[in-house]
C-alpha cells in the first residue's frame, strides 16, 4: 500500500512539472515528504534549495522548477501537517525543515542549502534558521504565546534564505483579516461604526473603497482587540485543561466567524487594504527602493502596489466557506495567535514564534527579500528586510506580479505589460543566489 501511495505523489508531481526538469523523485522524510528536482543538464549542481509552507502542499510550486532549470537542485517539501490547520503544532514545522536540510547536505555535490520562504513558508524558514542559529532559547522567550521544546536544540543551519512576498508572521495575517466590527464571537454581532462594508464608514460595492484616518485607527485597534480576546480565551482554555476542569485533557475546535481569506489570496475578507489599496501604510515603500521592471530594467523610486481593490469580500467575510476560520486551541495559539494594540503599527512580534519580523532579527545569514507589485507585502517585506540582523540582505519589488507570482492581468492598462514577472523574479534570484554562494 505504502508503494502505491508514494508512486501517486511521484506521478501527481510529475504531471504538473515543466520541461525543466523531467524526472522528480519523490522522498519521504518521515512525517513529512519532498519531491526533489534536478536540472535535466548541465553541471552538477553545488547549491541546493527547499521549499516549504506550513499547511500548502508545494511539492509543484512554481520555485521548483524554476529553480532547478537555473541550474539548482531543489526539494520541494510539504510538512506533516499538510491541508490540516487544525492539526497544527507550530513548533514542530522545523522538524520537518530539519529533515529537508539534512537530506540535502548528504547530496552529492551540494556544499550549500538555502531556504525558500514564499508566503507562509517565510515565518516557517525564517523561524528555524533563527532557532538553527541561536539554540532553543528563542523560541522558549518568556512572551512566546506557546513555546518550543528541546527536541529543537542543534538544527543544522541553513546558509542563506530568498523571501518572495513574504508574510510578516501567518498571526499577522490572520489579524488583519479579522472583521474588527465583530464583538460577539457566539453571536457574530457587529458594531456598526466599525462596520467597514457599510458605505457609511467608506465601503464602495463597485470599486475603491476610502476610508478616513480615524476610521483606520479605530479599526486597526478594534482587529487587535478582538485578536487578544481570543487569545485570551484560549488561555483560559489551556488553563482549565492542565487544572483538570475541561471537557477534554488536550485540546478543542476554536471556530471564528468573519475572519477567513478570500479564495486565491492572502488578504483577509475583513482587510481593510483589499477594499481601500490606498492605504499607503500597507501597499507601498516608506523610501525610494529597487523596482525590477518587466523589461528587466530596474528603476529606484517609492512603490505602490497595482493591486485592485475587491469589493466582493463583503460577501465572501459572511459566508462559512470563505469567512470562517476553524482552528484547534493549539493550532490558533502556535500559528495563528499574536498579542497587539493596533493591527497595523503596534503588534508585538515576538509574541509568537510564527512571526518573520521577529525571527530575522536574530538570523545573519544573506538575506534576499523580493515583494510582488501587485499584492499586499509591499511595506512588510520591506519592514521585515529593516529588522533583518544581517549585512548582507537586499530587497527588490517585481513590478506587476501578484502574490502567486504571475502576472496582474487586471492591472494591466496594456496587454503584457506585466508578461515577465515571474521569469524576472527567478531571473533576479539565482543571480543572487551565483553571485554569493
Amino acid at each position: 500500500m505504502q508503494s502505491i501511495f508514494i508512486a501517486l505523489l511521484a506521478l501527481i508531481a510529475s504531471s504538473q512539472i515543466s520541461l525543466a526538469q523531467s524526472n522528480p523523485t519523490y522522498i519521504p522524510l518521515g512525517p513529512a515528504k519532498g519531491v526533489l528536482y534536478k536540472p535535466d543538464q548541465g553541471p552538477v549542481p553545488h547549491v541546493g534549495i527547499i521549499v516549504m509552507h506550513r499547511t500548502v502542499n508545494y511539492l509543484s510550486h512554481p520555485a521548483c522548477t524554476e529553480f532547478s532549470k537555473r541550474g539548482f537542485t531543489v526539494l520541494c517539501m510539504n510538512s506533516r501537517f499538510d491541508n490540516n490547520e487544525v492539526r497544527v503544532v507550530w513548533e514542530q514545522t522545523a522538524l520537518d525543515v530539519k529533515a529537508g536540510v539534512e537530506f540535502l547536505k548528504r547530496q552529492p555535490g551540494i556544499t550549500k542549502v538555502l531556504l525558500f520562504g514564499h508566503s507562509g513558508g517565510a515565518p516557517t524558514m525564517a523561524f528555524y534558521q533563527a532557532v538553527a542559529e541561536n539554540g532553543v532559547a528563542f523560541c522558549q522567550e518568556p512572551q512566546r504565546l506557546t513555546k518550543c521544546g528541546g527536541e529543537l536544540a542543534d538544527l543544522p543551519k541553513a546558509d542563506g534564505i530568498v523571501f518572495a512576498d513574504a508574510h510578516p508572521g501567518y498571526p499577522m495575517t490572520v489579524l488583519r483579516g479579522f472583521n474588527g466590527s465583530v464583538v460577539d464571537e457566539a453571536t457574530a454581532k457587529i458594531d456598526p461604526t466599525l462596520d467597514p462594508f457599510d458605505p457609511k464608514n467608506g465601503y464602495n460595492p463597485n470599486g475603491q473603497s476610502t476610508y478616513s484616518e480615524d476610521f483606520q485607527k479605530r479599526y486597526f485597534a478594534a482587529q487587535s482587540a478582538r485578536m487578544n480576546r481570543l487569545v485570551d480565551k484560549a488561555l483560559a482554555i489551556k488553563a482549565q485543561m492542565a487544572q483538570g476542569r475541561y471537557l477534554y485533557p488536550d485540546n478543542d475546535i476554536l471556530v471564528v466567524p468573519m475572519a477567513g481569506n478570500p479564495v486565491g489570496g492572502p488578504g483577509g475578507t475583513g482587510s481593510l487594504h483589499v477594499l481601500d489599496t490606498k492605504i499607503a501604510s500597507i501597499m507601498s515603500t516608506s523610501r525610494p527602493e529597487k523596482l525590477l521592471r518587466n523589461d528587466g530594467t530596474i528603476e529606484t523610486r517609492i512603490i505602490a502596489s497595482v493591486a485592485a481593490p475587491d469589493p466582493k469580500t463583503r460577501e465572501t467575510n459572511r459566508a462559512f466557506n470563505t469567512g470562517t476560520k476553524i482552528y484547534s486551541i493549539d493550532s490558533f495559539l502556535s500559528a495563528n495567535a499574536v498579542r497587539s494594540t493596533n493591527s497595523l503599527g503596534g503588534i508585538d512580534h515576538c509574541t509568537t514564534n510564527n512571526s518573520t519580523v521577529c525571527a530575522v532579527q536574530s538570523i545573519s545569514v544573506p538575506q534576499m527579500y523580493a515583494a510582488m507589485g501587485a499584492a499586499n507585502f509591499i511595506r512588510d517585506n520591506e519592514t521585515t528586510f529593516d529588522a533583518s540582523k544581517a549585512t548582507d540582505k537586499d530587497y527588490v519589488v517585481i513590478e506587476g506580479a501578484v502574490h502567486s507570482f504571475a502576472p496582474c492581468t487586471a492591472c494591466e492598462t496594456v496587454k503584457g505589460q506585466y508578461s515577465n514577472t515571474r521569469k524576472n523574479l527567478f531571473d533576479y534570484a539565482a543571480k543572487w543566489i551565483n553571485a554569493r554562494f
